[in-house]
């Protein structure tokens, strides 16, 4: 473990940190809330503790595979304990957990709130609450490797340990390129958001906070009532297109910007993804139509919307799908575990497991009906390692097993089982609302501090997928051995 390299980068992290709370700052000062003073001591605290850290001079400037690991998981949790303090210094939130929590469900785009008054928050504080989902999406380190490529030799190892899905990697040689390229797609789909939402007569503010949680599929509202609060169909339409394109890898937009169109059509993931989705919009508007909603454009508008903001765990609502029929809920459940593409800004299991899982089934199968044929899985026209097929398999043994631990602690406050169940899987999946008390209409307040911290936990492993919030608790990750 190179320790000096893994402070000297969490130092940069937070002075990252400090800048990106900058522009709250901005609307809270032109909107002279009360949370001004919240904000500036939290920035000075963080430029302090960060350039502190950030002045360490390691003798040894390589970014080792642990030293990547450590950074990501040490640093989620530390952006998440300085982004709670405009929570708590403002007095938003009645203690720091409350914040953190706050802070933690923004970051990791979870859109899971312990605040049930939205609408009488200062915009300060409202919009630092949806930007973190901004900066969270991507990867708060990416950006950081992005503004600055030359934290280390071995940064790759960081961006591994960060980005979400079974395989990441550089799409250009250099990866400081590589994070530019990812956050200029990033920004252009922003800027192109907003700008729809404004012509289809959202205001300019709000557009920028409701594209901030679409962008990041974060899902934090300004409106108590979230989407819903605007029933607007065109603002609903433009949400659902753009949450559906977050969920999709942005390699692939990378591949349509140099010509290869062709590419994201071909791409087995893509296409999962989309079938998932239409077939899921499909069954619900059936299954809502007559029962809930009266007209077929009715059941059709908001199954799309809500299925759009589930499989990419954005979680807006334009309705109360809490009072659906049971097979829409289930539907919506499912979603849940599922999540969005590998290389999305969605959370879940993603569904390149899913793929290469039900593809290791088949083979498994085939295997039992002809011993001694040999049989691989392919994507993408390429053979998939076993190793790769292995580390897939663990991880959904470890996504289902921590879920099952955190089920049991929430399950001691003696909740019903959907909302014990629900709020779990919203948490860990990054989706945000859940069903029953924390279904789109309510919210986590009524959880201990002692779930409260568990969910914020799940939140962080949920967004680094599991191994490097795991490995911090054994012994042997912090031994000084370069490997």
């Amino acid at each position: 473990m190179n320790f000096g390299m893994v402070l000297k980068n969490l130092g940069i992290l937070l002075i990252c940190e400090a800048f990106i709370m900058v522009p709250s700052l901005f609307v809270s000062i032109i909107n002279k809330g009360y949370d001004i003073r919240a904000f500036i001591i939290t920035i000075v605290i963080l430029l302090i503790v960060g350039f502190l850290a950030a002045s360490v001079k390691p003798k040894n400037k390589n970014i080792y595979a642990r030293d990547g690991f450590a950074i990501v998981a040490i640093g989620w949790i530390l952006i998440s304990f300085f982004g709670s303090l405009p929570f708590v210094f403002s007095g938003v939130t009645s203690s720091f957990i409350d914040g953190f929590f706050e802070a933690s469900s923004g970051f990791t785009t979870t859109g899971a709130s312990i605040l049930t008054e939205i609408e009488g928050l200062p915009k300060g504080i409202l919009f630092w609450r949806s930007f973190t989902h901004w900066a969270g999406g991507m990867g708060v380190l990416v950006m950081t490797l992005a503004l600055l490529p030359s934290v280390g030799k071995g940064s790759l190892q960081i961006m591994k340990a960060e980005s979400p899905g079974p395989t990441p990697g550089k799409i250009v040689p250099r990866l400081g390129h590589t994070a530019k390229i990812l956050y200029i797609i990033y920004f252009g789909i922003t800027i192109i958001q907003v700008v729809l939402l404004v012509l289809a007569g959202m205001p300019l503010y709000d557009s920028l906070v409701h594209t901030f949680g679409t962008v990041g599929t974060g899902g934090f509202s300004i409106k108590n009532l979230s989407i819903g609060a605007y029933n607007n169909v065109y603002i609903e339409i433009i949400i659902t297109i753009f949450m559906l394109a977050c969920g999709v890898n942005f390699s692939l937009y990378y591949q349509a910007l140099k010509g290869n169109v062709k590419a994201i059509f071909k791409d087995e993931e893509f296409r999962l993804y989309m079938g998932i989705v239409a077939t899921s919009i499909i069954l619900i508007t059936i299954n809502i139509y007559g029962n809930v909603f009266k007209s077929l454009g009715q059941a059709l508008r908001h199954s799309s919307f809500q299925v759009a903001s589930v499989i990419t765990t954005t979680g807006y609502a334009t309705t109360d799908f809490n009072q659906w029929p049971s097979f829409s809920k289930i539907i919506l459940i499912l979603l849940m575990f599922v999540g969005g593409s590998a290389g999305s800004t969605g959370g879940g299991i993603k569904n390149i497991r899913i793929l290469l899982l039900f593809k290791a089934m088949k083979r498994e199968l085939l295997k039992i009906i002809h011993p001694r044929a040999v049989y691989t899985v392919k994507f993408g026209n390429k053979s998939i390692e076993e190793e790769t097929l292995t580390e897939i398999l663990s991880f959904f043994f470890m996504y289902i097993f921590i879920f099952i631990i955190a089920l049991l602690i929430i399950s001691l406050e003696g909740k019903d089982m959907l909302t014990s169940f629900t709020s779990v899987a919203a948490t860990l999946g990054n989706i945000g609302p859940g069903l029953g008390m924390v279904g789109p209409m309510g919210n986590f307040s009524q959880f201990s501090d002692l779930s409260k911290m568990v969910l914020s936990l799940c939140m962080i492993i949920g967004r680094l997928e599991i191994y490097p919030m795991l490995l911090l608790i054994f012994p042997t990750f912090w031994k000084k051995v370069n490997v």
